[in-house]
């Protein structure tokens, strides 16, 4: 195994479905233009309410992936 270097970026995903859509959402977006994405760590979850019901997820999260040599 050879050694590796990662690097960090936050990204905020969305959807009007659920906690996981948001977070596939914003994958699925960073995956068009990087590559080796091999991890996640969601740092934040927070919400829109409209008439008493959740219209809106929204998740904060952490993206790693390994830089090309």
């Amino acid at each position: 195994m050879s050694d590796h270097t990662y690097k960090k970026i936050e990204l905020v995903g969305s959807s009007q479905t659920s906690i996981e859509a948001a977070i596939e959402n914003a994958i699925a977006a960073a995956n068009k233009s990087l590559d080796h994405l091999d991890w996640f760590e969601v740092q934040e979850t927070r919400g829109n309410i409209i008439n008493g019901k959740v219209d809106h997820y929204q998740v904060t999260l952490k993206v790693g992936f390994r830089l090309n040599p």
